[in-house]
């Protein structure tokens, strides 16, 4: 097996883009298109333990399974090149063409911009958006001093890029999951996008999402069609 020069690991290490992917060594193409799971703001790739634990059950294995971590303090612009070098490194390791996004929160926003202004959209064969802030939330007036709740405040000139034109574009197949009840993304609309499956949640909370099977369920038959 080839080894990763400690230099370039520890560069990757500085930017975040090593989780769950040491070493980057290609393998055997993969059973399922490999998952790359984005939180949002404030989280962490742990916010996915209950969706990974779901989809292990479901016939996913580990080395399917890959969760995001990104400085949520900056800007998502920033946010989205790692995770474009990120899902770059998990097909070098799967040995797959594409992958499957799922999002959360203002993890829709790192996600879409990857997609639509860094070239992702080839790379993503599906993109699941669970309680997006994909057309920013007011609710960001809460936390201006970072960079990233700036780009997340509805009229600033990020969401006024990432959401012109097509906002589902490509053969990636889009879906989101919304609530009246999430509290956080205001208006609660402000995850649907033009073009994707847009699944209505009749009651659930912004963080409740993340330990919600239902919902997390149907995410992962939405990633099997």
């Amino acid at each position: 097996m080839k080894r990763i020069p400690a230099l370039l690991l520890a560069a990757l290490a500085a930017l975040g883009l090593t989780t769950a992917v040491q070493p980057a060594t290609a393998s055997a193409a993969t059973a399922h298109t490999p998952v790359v799971f984005v939180h949002g703001f404030s989280g962490s790739s742990s916010n996915w333990a209950t969706a990974e634990a779901l989809f292990a059950a479901g016939g996913y294995t580990s080395g399917e399974l890959f969760a995001f971590d990104y400085n949520w303090m900056q800007s998502n612009q920033s946010s989205a090149a790692s995770l474009a070098s990120y899902v770059q490194q998990v097909l070098a390791r799967t040995g797959a063409k594409q992958v499957d996004i799922v999002n959360h929160s203002m993890g829709g926003l790192v996600s879409d911009w990857y997609v639509k202004q860094l070239g992702g959209q080839p790379y993503v064969r599906h993109l699941a958006s669970i309680a997006g802030a994909n057309h920013g939330t007011t609710y960001a007036s809460a936390c201006l001093i970072y960079t990233s709740c700036i780009e997340m405040y509805p009229g600033s000139s990020f969401l006024a890029t990432v959401t012109s034109g097509d906002v589902t574009p490509g053969s990636t197949k889009y879906g989101t999951w919304y609530s009246p009840c999430d509290g956080v993304i205001l208006p609660y609309t402000s995850t649907v996008l033009s073009g994707a499956t847009n699944n209505l949640v009749a009651c659930q909370t912004h963080i409740g999402f993340l330990t919600d099977t239902i919902t997390l369920s149907a995410v992962k038959n939405f990633l099997a069609t």
